[in-house]
């Protein structure tokens, strides 16, 4: 087993591997299993780590600046714990996450072709992870590329080059410097989400560009003047018919669909929707009657269906149609992205003119990852060659001080288009089975145990350079999770910080913290300790399908009833807050009044926020389990990782008057000792549990 410089097997060489950045730990790795319930199907990799006591990077949003994890990986398999992606080109245009690419999936690539290389289709043959130190890759024009020192992007004048290295020794090898230049089209944008006004914007190009809407009045003999109604709409795509199709049936639109023209030798087959009712002809003329305010998102969809109806790509791309007020908001669209055009009229009588993009492939792939039109050959760039007026010069390469869990693929070409750039297959498929670590579920299955936590953190906690600063645990991963009751770590890190007088907190989702309580409170007489409970919810059906590896919430809110018992304070952190699953006033004032009863020091929310990584895994377990809220997270998340401000301030608003009405913090001992003695007390109302999340599941 090899994991990068971690090696169980000394005594095997690989001539032909690239020499290995710095080992991430002291000496050589343990593997074991056990063959018991709890750890059944999970690895654990037993490691001498160089360090204990990390530092915690400037940009995360944390009120500490270090912390001890004595684990890497979690056995609690919270869907929310996952590590981040990078966006990859694939065959359709679009981008996806690199954790969601699986074998079989068709991406881009690139060939030689002469003194050109260019975009072709490829196979992924194989893909995993595994966890490795992290750089930042930052470029000129603000791309950021996110990998291990060891992953290789190609540069337009040398050639493939390692993220880090050396000019000599050991680690010798070429490596990303300041002005290199990558080879690509630079950072993807983003794509934007089915939105209502995306949806209304779509149908207004579509139809507009191609559909036949109208209004007739004729008599039949012997009958007085009636009213007809007529839609019809025939793409040649069909991919860009279904889409219109459902985006019609989303707004109660029923139309049936026919053969509009029989396929030939010649020619393809067209299918065709359309109806005929007055109420369905009246609403799909509202639908896309011109907005006096349009919204970008409008834009984005109107852009995608004129488009998709009326644009071609074939090395430049282009928008043609005869009505000037088509044109018209068709280049107001595209300016409002800065999108450079130019207008080409003809000479035909029926007006038609021609507006076209200018800014090469990578303005082109921006238009299309922008607007996101449907039909898949019109996005295609195969045969392009890679050249780009974006400015990929790099900046820097900068260590984020923290290993993540990273993610590959094998591809047929060798390589794969990973935001924007360039990359190639970063390690060799071998490596993959050296770790026997497969795809997706390594963070819950394959942990890593740092089994010389406890004397690195006694010796670096007595080193004249340490400041004596406050010290959090359990940020990351939960310190307590099933893997520490073999190892038992956390008693000597204890005892360490103990010795040291050093302040330090621990939060945690396990019961295992009980087994500490008479360390925690010889601690707590030299120092300040901090300690809090993880219960997000009390929705027992919730916890079990979010976080299937931890304790339920009523025994966690016990430890919390044991501990203030003992005289500590312990505070309950209710993260994550679930939008539209645990955040109704009916759930958030039970879990603030059994946390009350539970004697908390204080209770705090924490609304669930969505990293690049975590965002795709959360958000795969929701399309499984509750479908029909994926377009409200997407809706709610369309800005980044963290819910609307003011959501999250009126989540926090509601606990903090929830906590003055139960009295936080005024808990009596006597009934800290009733709760820590009967859990089951702590049962849920039956109310508590299903009717308020039914009632949130019908907004969307």
């Amino acid at each position: 087993m090899r994991w990068d410089s971690l090696r169980l097997d000394e005594g095997q060489s690989d001539d032909a591997a690239p020499p290995r950045a710095p080992a991430l730990f002291g000496r050589d790795a343990v593997a074991r299993t056990f063959d018991t319930p709890g750890f059944r199907g999970m690895t654990f990799y037993e490691v001498h780590a160089k360090s204990i006591i990390n530092r915690v990077p400037e940009a995360s949003r944390v009120p500490f600046r270090w912390t001890i994890n004595p684990y890497r990986g979690c056995s609690h398999s919270c869907v929310y714990c996952m590590a981040g992606q990078t966006p990859i080109l694939t065959a359709d245009g679009r981008t996806m996450p690199l954790s969601e690419i699986r074998p079989g999936d068709m991406v881009y690539g690139t060939v030689r072709q002469g003194n050109c290389r260019r975009y072709v289709f490829t196979e992924v043959l194989a893909h995993w992870s595994t966890v490795k130190p992290a750089y930042r890759v930052t470029l000129a024009d603000g791309t950021s590329l996110i990998s291990s020192g060891d992953h290789r992007f190609l540069t337009a004048a040398r050639g493939w080059k390692y993220v880090t290295g050396a000019e000599s020794g050991p680690l010798q090898r070429p490596h990303l410097t300041v002005n290199n230049k990558l080879l690509g089209v630079g950072a993807f944008a983003e794509q934007p989400k089915p939105t209502a006004d995306y949806r209304r914007g779509y149908l207004c190009g579509m139809i507009r560009g191609d559909g036949h809407l109208g209004r007739y009045q004729y008599a039949r003999p012997g009958r007085q003047i009636d009213d007809h109604y007529r839609f019809r709409l025939a793409p040649a795509d069909t991919e860009a018919l279904d889409r219109t199709r459902d985006y019609l049936s989303n707004a109660s639109i029923a139309c049936g669909t026919f053969t509009f023209a029989e396929a030939t030798d010649k020619r393809r087959g067209m299918a065709a929707i359309r109806c005929s009712g007055r109420a369905e002809v009246t609403a799909i003329e509202a639908l896309i009657d011109w907005p006096s305010d349009p919204t970008p998102e409008w834009r984005k969809g109107f852009l995608a269906g004129i488009f998709d109806v009326e644009g071609s790509h074939s090395g430049s791309l282009g928008i043609a149609n005869c009505d000037p007020d088509i044109i018209g908001w068709t280049v107001s669209s595209l300016a409002s992205f800065d999108f450079r055009h130019i207008i080409e009229p003809t000479q035909r009588p029926n007006g038609l003119a021609y507006v076209r993009l200018l800014g090469g492939l990578r303005e082109v792939l921006r238009f299309f990852h922008t607007t996101d039109p449907a039909i898949t050959r019109k996005r295609s760039i195969a045969g392009a060659a890679i050249k780009s007026d974006a400015d990929l010069r790099v900046v820097s390469v900068e260590p984020l001080g923290l290993d993540l869990q990273m993610y590959d693929i094998t591809t047929g070409t060798g390589d794969f288009i990973a935001n924007g750039v360039v990359s190639h297959n970063c390690f060799a498929r071998n490596t993959h089975t050296y770790l026997d670590m497969d795809a997706g579920e390594d963070f819950n299955t394959q942990i890593v145990v740092k089994v010389n936590a406890p004397e690195l953190a006694r010796r670096e906690l007595a080193s004249p350079r340490w400041p004596g600063e406050h010290v959090a645990m359990g940020t990351n991963v939960d310190c307590y999770q099933r893997a520490e009751g073999r190892y038992r770590l956390m008693p000597g890190i204890i005892g360490a910080l103990r010795d040291a007088a050093n302040p330090f907190s621990i939060l945690t989702k396990g019961t295992l913290i009980l087994r500490d309580l008479d360390l925690l409170c010889d601690a707590a007489d030299v120092t300040d300790v901090g300690l809090n409970v993880s219960v997000g919810f009390v929705d027992k059906s919730i916890s079990r399908s979010v976080e299937p590896g931890t304790p339920s919430p009523e025994r966690r809110l016990g430890v919390c009833a044991a501990i203030t018992q003992r005289g500590l304070r312990c505070g309950v952190l209710m993260g994550p807050v679930l939008p539209f699953l645990t955040d109704s006033p009916g759930q958030l004032e039970t879990a603030v009044r059994l946390a009350a009863e539970a004697g908390a020091a204080h209770v705090s929310a924490i609304v669930l926020h969505l990293r690049p990584g975590a965002r795709e895994w959360f958000l795969r377990w929701l399309h499984e389990t509750h479908p029909e809220l994926v377009e409200r997270y997407h809706e709610m998340y369309a800005r980044g990782a963290y819910a609307p401000k003011a959501y999250q301030e009126r989540i926090s608003g509601q606990v903090a008057e929830l906590a003055a009405r139960y009295r936080v913090g005024r808990a009596s001992p006597r009934q800290a000792r009733r709760i820590s003695g009967q859990p089951a007390r702590l049962a849920l109302a039956p109310q508590a549990v299903a009717p308020q999340a039914a009632i949130q599941l019908t907004l969307l």
